[in-house]
């Protein structure tokens, strides 16, 4: 037999609230109930747990102590597991709604959220989509601060993030890109010591920026990094105006650009191995029903053929 736990849920939601407003009379406006019944919960809460979870200064409202952040965050967590079980009680596990927040690396998004959109929308239309496309580092803030339930990215940073698990669900080789009319766009692959005279579009996204300097770095090579951009098609655009070569690793279905112009993609002999495409998601958190159905759909999506 499992022995009773002190503390209620009603506590938890009443401690969360008063953490996110940072004031009991804010917490109880918010809650419609009076400011005793929240600050007898979480004084409650306190003695149950024998901690102190507040700083509590007159005139400047609540902080939480480093116990407080703490079980705000495995509070968060509890809640949401609570509500899941109770729509998967009253709908006897057979439908699956609310919402899901997906992170996803902002050159990724282009390739894989319209299908996970399709079939999600097909196979679970009461599972509401949220995303957030960022960089690594954006998405890792998002992981680690309950903003999303899993995230897409490449592996990029992710090692260093000890609070982090992380599946591979795809690989993305890189590969360079020439003008259509470059003397080497008739070629099958190219090594990157034959572009060393040329310049370089580098896409300048953090860590993105790291890998691709590193990959010439390896092979002896010294760019002439000549434009920098943001933007996954304002490199390609760049390449195909014949201002310079790039490196990339996710392979649109056509060659043509936004700008109209068009590029020749050669395969890189030299280009080390693969960029993974991983799923990640916070280690001491369970994710619920709804997420867990979604990231399987992900991995479903992830190892199909790209569409032509």
């Amino acid at each position: 037999m499992t022995s009773p736990v002190g503390f209620t849920l009603v506590q938890l939601r009443y401690f969360l609230v008063a953490a996110e407003r940072g004031s009991m009379t804010e917490a109880a406006a918010e809650l419609h109930i009076a400011q005793s019944a929240v600050s007898t919960a979480v004084h409650n809460l306190e003695q149950d747990l024998r901690v102190q979870l507040f700083i509590r200064r007159r005139g400047r409202g609540l902080t939480l102590t480093p116990a407080g952040e703490r079980l705000r965050q495995q509070a968060q967590d509890l809640l949401a597991r609570a509500r899941e079980v109770e729509r998967e009680a009253r709908g006897g596990g057979e439908s699956l709604s609310g919402p899901v927040a997906v992170g996803c690396f902002v050159t990724l998004a282009p390739y894989y959220l319209p299908a996970l959109f399709s079939e999600c929308t097909r196979r679970h239309p009461g599972i509401e989509l949220d995303v957030m496309e960022g960089e690594s580092d954006q998405l890792v803030q998002a992981l680690t601060g309950g903003r999303v339930d899993f995230a897409l990215t490449y592996d990029l940073g992710l090692s260093a993030e000890p609070d982090l698990r992380a599946e591979t669900v795809a690989r993305a080789p890189a590969y360079v890109i020439v003008p259509a009319d470059h003397p080497l766009a008739g070629r099958d692959s190219v090594e990157l010591a034959e572009l060393s005279a040329e310049p370089l579009v580098l896409l300048d996204l953090p860590h993105s920026r790291d890998y691709f300097r590193s990959l010439l770095a390896a092979t002896g090579t010294a760019p002439d990094v000549r434009y920098h951009t943001r933007s996954y098609e304002t490199v390609r655009s760049l390449v195909a105006r014949g201002l310079g070569y790039s490196v990339l690793n996710q392979r649109p279905a056509t060659s043509q650009t936004y700008g109209g112009g068009e590029i020749a993609e050669l395969r890189l002999r030299d280009g080390g191995p693969p960029l993974e495409v991983k799923i990640a998601s916070v280690a001491s958190v369970t994710p619920t029903a709804r997420a867990r159905a979604v990231m399987d759909v992900l991995r479903e999506v992830a190892t199909r053929p790209a569409e032509g």
